[in-house]
């Protein structure tokens, strides 16, 4: 159980810093949905714990080194090969919001430019990657349970304050900026690209794990998990919701009407939770282009993060809004086929225990 919580942490910490860490994903895909974003919370929750399962179980039986294996046992040679190239792209891109999304932090929060800020979590990102696969498996797991204290703390302090009368947050229909045209849509196309952009991290900590049922629990308590951080996180917004439309990072927002002090501690433990994401996308990566154990990898994590960091001038809203859908739509792909695979697998063994009986 204390490998499977390690996992269900390192899945938490890779995804949450792509998904959802500054509160922007979640407003944009949920939020501003209004209340019935609360049902695509719930929908969202059992796709992560399923999709999630399977990749780190999947990961684990083969014994994974690169999410190239994994890709084409899920999807077959031919659209393997499309969604191998797809996944190998958008992992550097998500790297490039994330590396973008610090520099937001560090000018909204800091008062430092978002350039620097940007700077320091690529070089800091290609520095970790010097280190072996397990240490930073435990790296990005320690960091998440500082997550779910900051906030359920946000979340206590939302209920609290809140003046209105909830049935305004039940009034509350689609407005704003919203990254799909319908509140499933965007429940089903989060997931999709989270998933898209986290498959080759996830194949790659369930080939670092033998036991398969362990990285199957690690894979479910991380979705329950995630759906949790979700649903708390779309409360909050919903509760605050004319005043976080404008901020490009919504949940420090609130968390500095609470005080500065909490302001500051949710924009550190955000920072992690980008620097969690940042290194797995940029390892996966690197690992995908050359073997992680030989003499060029480190090579590659340099200049991959070098160019990461240069691809994240664009902006970091501009980029979720526009990467993050596009990932979204095509990483349907690789949920449909982790489904197909994990039918046709129950239908095997059905047929084996049917012969042996």
């Amino acid at each position: 159980m204390t490998k499977a919580f390690k996992i269900a942490g390192a899945y938490i910490g890779v995804i949450v810093g792509a998904g959802f860490a500054s509160g922007q994903e979640i407003l944009q895909f949920f939020t501003s949905f209004g209340w019935i974003s609360v049902v695509g919370t719930c929908i969202a929750t059992v796709l992560f714990a399923f999709l999630g399962m399977q990749l780190l179980q999947i990961g684990s039986r083969i014994g994974a080194d690169s999410h190239k294996n994994v890709i084409y046992l899920i999807c077959g040679k031919w659209i393997g090969l499309f969604v191998d190239a797809l996944i190998t792209f958008f992992l550097f891109g998500v790297a490039a919001v994330m590396i973008a999304g610090s520099g937001a932090i560090f000018e909204q929060q800091f008062g430092i430019g978002a350039l620097y800020g940007s700077l320091i979590m690529a070089g800091v990102t290609a520095v970790t990657l010097c280190f072996n696969l397990q240490k930073i498996i435990s790296v990005i797991s320690l960091i998440t349970p500082f997550l779910f204290i900051m906030i359920f703390i946000v979340f206590i302090y939302s209920i609290l304050q809140y003046k209105g009368d909830f049935s305004e947050i039940m009034q509350l229909g689609k407005s704003g900026q919203t990254a799909a045209s319908h509140w499933m849509t965007g429940a089903v196309l989060y997931v999709s690209y989270n998933i898209a952009a986290g498959a080759a991290i996830l194949a790659l900590i369930g080939g670092a794990e033998k036991n398969e049922k362990t990285a199957g629990i690690g894979g479910l308590f991380g979705g329950l998990g995630l759906g949790l951080l979700i649903l708390l996180i779309n409360v909050i917004m919903l509760l605050d919701f004319g005043a976080i439309q404008e901020a490009d990072m919504p949940i420090v927002h609130i968390a500095n009407e609470i005080s500065p002090i909490a302001g500051y501690l949710m924009s550190i433990v955000l920072l992690a939770m980008i620097y969690n994401t940042s290194v797995g996308m940029i390892y996966a990566f690197a690992a995908r282009v050359v073997p992680s154990g030989g003499k060029s990898f480190t090579p590659v994590v340099i200049i991959s993060a070098a160019a990461a960091f240069l691809a994240s001038f664009v902006g970091f809203v501009k980029l979720v809004g526009t990467l993050y859908p596009l990932v979204g739509y095509l990483g349907l792909i690789l949920m449909v086929s982790i489904i197909f695979v994990w039918f046709k697998f129950k239908q095997a063994i059905k047929h084996e225990i049917h012969i042996s009986s």
